[in-house]
């Protein structure tokens, strides 16, 4: 890639392809990441929807998106607050 292109964000890009991104919540700063559905690179346009469904969530039913969090970040959801 470094052969073919000078474009930083070009490298980025392949970078996270090849290497993945990481935990978004933990302490891995490669490899492939716990999510269970979402792929960040190919679902990155998705993200604003999370978003604003999650502050939602988040407003109306706190007791859902505790239960949520549980269920899919686990003992993770302690860096967020780091």
């Amino acid at each position: 890639m470094l052969r073919q292109t000078g474009d930083g964000f070009v490298i980025a890009e392949k970078d996270l392809q090849l290497r993945g991104p990481g935990e978004l919540l933990g302490t891995r700063q490669t490899g492939l990441t716990a999510f269970r559905i979402a792929d960040l690179a190919r679902d990155a346009g998705l993200l604003p929807q999370v978003h604003a469904l999650a502050e939602r969530l988040l407003a109306q039913f706190p007791e859902v998106a505790d239960r949520v969090v549980a269920r899919w970040v686990g003992g993770a959801a302690r860096y967020a607050a780091a």
